[in-house]
């Protein structure tokens, strides 16, 4: 599945706001059997998702008519638990971009990164402004600025920035997975290779 490009993203929201989800939440050890990225989408967050019979729980926020959009708002302490890159592909295959967090865990986070997904880390005021913003307008829309390292809930016009390293920040402008990124240099290393050569 190749990673589309990111630069700036303004959506609606699909708030979460439970602490400590693991990746086993997110999806269930059961689909990890698969090794291509496809159909993930359909099983995210499956044990909260569907009643034991197969039928969506109407309790549950992806089953609630009145939330959409390309940003997840989750509760601190997203993705921790076992490392499995299935949950990003999960995350991203369902149709969602950006996952707001007020901390996300290591491994997730670099696995959401390898994979097209923009993982964002704000304080815990920022992000508990942005809950009761979906909470009184579902229809609340969010601007995530990659270039500019900004995040903004719009009808407040509240801003805050957040850090991601320059390489994936490439990386997602460019729409490159760590290949794309060296196949990108390839002049260059080509370049530095015959003045090595050169100066042997």
């Amino acid at each position: 599945m190749p990673i589309e490009k990111f630069i700036k993203l303004t959506s609606t929201c699909v708030p979460l706001p439970v602490e400590n989800v693991d990746t086993d939440q997110i999806i269930p050890a059961r689909f990890l059997k698969a090794t291509t990225r496809e159909g993930f989408g359909a099983k995210l967050f499956c044990d909260w998702r569907y009643n034991p019979g197969g039928s969506p729980r109407e309790d549950f926020v992806l089953n609630n008519s009145r939330y959409s959009g390309s940003i997840l708002v989750a509760g601190k302490n997203f993705g921790s638990g076992s490392s499995r890159e299935h949950a990003a592909w999960a995350i991203y295959d369902y149709g969602f971009r950006v996952v707001v967090s007020s901390f996300f865990a290591d491994i997730f986070k670099s696995n959401a990164l390898n994979n097209g997904l923009l993982p964002v880390q704000v304080s815990e005021e920022f992000l508990a402004q942005i809950f009761k913003a979906i909470e009184e307008d579902p229809n609340t829309t969010i601007t995530v600025d990659l270039e500019n390292e900004t995040i903004t809930i719009d009808s407040l016009q509240s801003i805050e920035s957040f850090e991601i390293s320059a390489y994936k920040k490439s990386c997602l402008i460019n729409g490159y997975d760590d290949i794309d990124y060296l196949v990108s240099k390839a002049a260059e290393i080509e370049k530095w290779e015959e003045a090595d050569t050169l100066n042997a």
